[in-house]
């Protein structure tokens, strides 16, 4: 096994797959880029225009993402699917084992909106917070 496969925390196929709603900003957000994230949030990728050109971004922010984030139990890509696509029911703060919060978006859909807008911005600090703390 070589350092980069070592090192990995973001996958490149999950990118592209949040790719598909980053005109929205959600492969952003996953790659760790949250004022930009937020732009194409309000924006619809720059009016479209940012998201193509994002298309043959990934590989970089994939990579740039590696580096940054630590490695660990909890993966990264699992958490960001559980986020977007089920973030209102707070499936991946469960998955990070913060169960009470979870339940709280549970029943209050990701604590009116405002929680789930948090997670987008935070999420990838608090996986690196867990894995830094976890026994390897």
């Amino acid at each position: 096994m070589n350092d980069t496969t070592a090192s990995e925390t973001h996958s490149i196929v999950i990118g592209y797959l949040l790719w598909i709603f980053g005109f929205l900003g959600a492969h952003r957000f996953y790659y760790g880029r949250r004022l930009t994230g937020t732009l194409y949030f309000f924006t619809l990728g720059l009016l479209f225009i940012g998201w193509i050109i994002d298309l043959f971004l990934i590989p970089l922010m994939n990579e740039k993402a590696d580096r940054r984030y630590k490695r660990g139990p909890v993966d990264y890509s699992i958490a960001w699917l559980l986020l977007v696509f089920t973030g209102v029911f707070g499936l991946h703060r469960i998955y990070l084992g913060k169960w009470i919060t979870g339940l709280l978006y549970l029943l209050t859909l990701g604590l009116f909106g405002i929680g789930y807008i948090y997670d987008l911005w935070t999420l990838n600090e608090q996986i690196s917070e867990i894995n830094g703390t976890s026994i390897r």
